[in-house]
C-alpha cells in the first residue's frame, strides 16, 4: 500500500516538550507553555486508577503499565511507519504485535485516503492545551484527525469519552494552526479483541473538553475538591 501524502505547513517544525511530576507541558514559538491534552484528560480516570493500583498492588500495576505502555508504543510506531510508507515498518520476528498490526492493517487500507501530517505538535491559545497529533488526513475521503489506540480488552463507546475529547481538542488546535476545520474524528484501536473502528462529530464533544479543562486547572490552581 502506497498512502497519498499532502503535507499541510503549520507554521512551525516541531514543539520544544518537558515531562516532569505534573505531567508534560509544550512551549510555543512565542515561548508559551501549554499543559499537553493527554494531561490534562488524567484527571478523567484519576481516581478509577488509584483504586485499581490500591486493588492490585503497586509493583504489579507497574508491570503491567509498564508492558502495556511498551506494546502500545510498539504498534504504534508500526502504524505509523506504514502510515508513512515505510517499506521498513514491521518487524517479522515481533509475531504478537505484528498479529495485532495485520488485524486492522485492512481498516487503514481501506479508509486512509489522504494523509496531511503525522506527529504533528499542535496548540491551542483558545483552549491553553497542546499536544501531538497521531495523523491528519481522510478517512474514506474527509477530513479527519485519526488516533491510534491500543487495548488488550474490548471497548465500549462510553467507556472511551476521552479518546473522543483528546481528538476534538486535535481538531480545534489544528484549525487554529492552519485555518483548516476538521469535524471528522476516527478512533482506531488495535487490541486482543480484534480491531474496533470509532467515528465522531467533533462539536459533539466540545462542550465535554471545555468543561475537563476548566476542571483541570481548577484542580491545579485549588486543589482537589
Amino acid at each position: 500500500m502506497n498512502f497519498v501524502h499532502e503535507p499541510i505547513d503549520i507554521g512551525y517544525f516541531d514543539l520544544e516538550n518537558v515531562t516532569s511530576d505534573s505531567g508534560r507541558h509544550y512551549v510555543d514559538p512565542e515561548g508559551n507553555k501549554y499543559p499537553s491534552i493527554t494531561t490534562v484528560l488524567s484527571i478523567l480516570s484519576e481516581e478509577s486508577i488509584q483504586k485499581w493500583r490500591a486493588r492490585v498492588g503497586e509493583e504489579e500495576a507497574n508491570r503491567i503499565s509498564t508492558q502495556a505502555s511498551t506494546r502500545g508504543t510498539k504498534i504504534h510506531d508500526i502504524i505509523e511507519k506504514y502510515v508513512g510508507n515505510d517499506p521498513d515498518y514491521l518487524d517479522k520476528k515481533d509475531l504478537p504485535n505484528m498479529h495485532t498490526f495485520q488485524d486492522i492493517q485492512s481498516y487503514i487500507d481501506k479508509s486512509v485516503t489522504k494523509v496531511y501530517a503525522q506527529e504533528a505538535a499542535l496548540y491551542s491559545k483558545h483552549l491553553g492545551v497542546a499536544g501531538r497529533v497521531d495523523c491528519v488526513g481522510q478517512w474514506d475521503g474527509v477530513d479527519a484527525i485519526i488516533d491510534w489506540k491500543t487495548s488488550r480488552k474490548w471497548k465500549k463507546k462510553e467507556w472511551i469519552s476521552g479518546y473522543f475529547m483528546q481528538a476534538s481538542a486535535y481538531a480545534i488546535m489544528w484549525e487554529e494552526r492552519t485555518g483548516m476545520p476538521i469535524k471528522k474524528l476516527v478512533i482506531c484501536i488495535a487490541g486482543d479483541a480484534g480491531p474496533q473502528i470509532f467515528v465522531e462529530d467533533r462539536d459533539n464533544w466540545t462542550k465535554d473538553l471545555i468543561n475537563t479543562i476548566s476542571e483541570y486547572k481548577k484542580r491545579k490552581f485549588w486543589g482537589r475538591k
